[in-house]
């Protein structure tokens, strides 16, 4: 389960933030994540509650911001919605689209005290 090392990512970044800017609490974290990241944001949210146990982010919501999937097609030379890697262009039906977009995570905010 890559969730897990993902939580424990999030849990350096929050520790460090708060070591840089002398916070002690956080209240919410909001992460945005591409629907083409490979993340299942159940499974993130049950290791996120495990991992932030002891640290400035213990008992903190997450809050999970999607992120649509955007593909490049060369054949009609134009960015188009896909919701899955490798999937046909919805305009001409090629499968040379590449991910543009929608593939990555970052901790967007944290709401601190």
């Amino acid at each position: 389960m890559h969730e897990m090392s993902l939580a424990e990512g999030i849990r350096q970044i929050v520790e460090e933030a708060g070591r840089e800017r002398g916070f002690r609490k956080v209240r919410t974290v909001v992460l945005e994540i591409g629907q083409l990241a490979a993340v299942e944001p159940d499974s993130l949210r049950f290791c996120f509650d495990l991992v932030m146990r002891g640290s400035v982010a213990e008992g903190a919501a997450l809050q999970i911001d999607r992120l649509s999937g955007r593909g490049w097609c060369p054949q009609c030379a134009e960015t188009v919605p896909i919701a899955a890697l490798y999937d046909a262009c919805p305009r001409c039906g090629g499968y040379r689209v590449e991910a543009t977009g929608g593939t990555g995570m970052r901790v967007k905010e944290l709401e601190i005290e």
